[in-house]
């Protein structure tokens, strides 16, 4: 019982690092998003375009999807009671 525990737990907190990776890649592509509106590419402009910048836009690009599949789960707000068939106001 005490190893299944310790299982869940492990599982737990990879999902926590898991997710607080995600959402720093999805802040990551977000200002970079803004900054290529004014013509400003940053990932560009620190790794060139090379196998590491096509590497990061995939990284983003896998965040997004994460955050999108488990964000009901992870958001208090979304998994609250509050949440009803009117638009999810209260």
């Amino acid at each position: 019982m005490l190893f299944a525990k310790s299982r869940i737990y492990m599982l737990l907190m990879n999902m926590k690092y898991l997710h607080m990776a995600a959402f720093i890649l999805l802040v990551v592509g977000g200002l970079n998003w803004l900054l290529t509106a004014f013509n400003f590419n940053l990932v560009e402009m620190i790794f060139g375009t090379s196998v590491i910048t096509m590497i990061i836009y995939i990284l983003v690009g896998l965040s997004a999807i994460f955050e999108v599949v488990t964000h009901k789960k992870n958001c208090k707000l979304c998994a609250s009671a509050g949440m009803s068939q009117n638009g999810g106001m209260m």
